[in-house]
């Protein structure tokens, strides 16, 4: 891969949650992991993400941080699904 997209502007940062913090995540969202938006492993995000973390599987979780001038910082978990 020759461009890194989490160095883009647009990008908002992408970290994936560790596995052992998952269900903490889920218990304070109240929900189960198959109500959170997914991400497909193709996705050049994972990619790289791939590339730090090592190989990432289905059924993980990716914590996703907006930062806004207007509305602040926002939190969103994405459930990474198969290609």
């Amino acid at each position: 891969m020759r461009f890194n997209v989490l160095e883009h502007q647009l990008v908002p940062e992408h970290r994936l949650v560790p596995e052992d913090q998952a269900e903490a995540v889920l218990q304070s969202l109240r929900i189960t992991k198959d109500q959170l938006p997914k991400i497909h492993r193709s996705d050049p995000v994972i990619q790289v993400l791939e590339r730090i973390e090592g190989p990432i599987e289905e059924g993980r979780i990716i914590k996703v941080t907006r930062v806004s001038g207007t509305a602040g910082v926002s939190e969103a978990y994405r459930l990474v699904i198969g290609r």
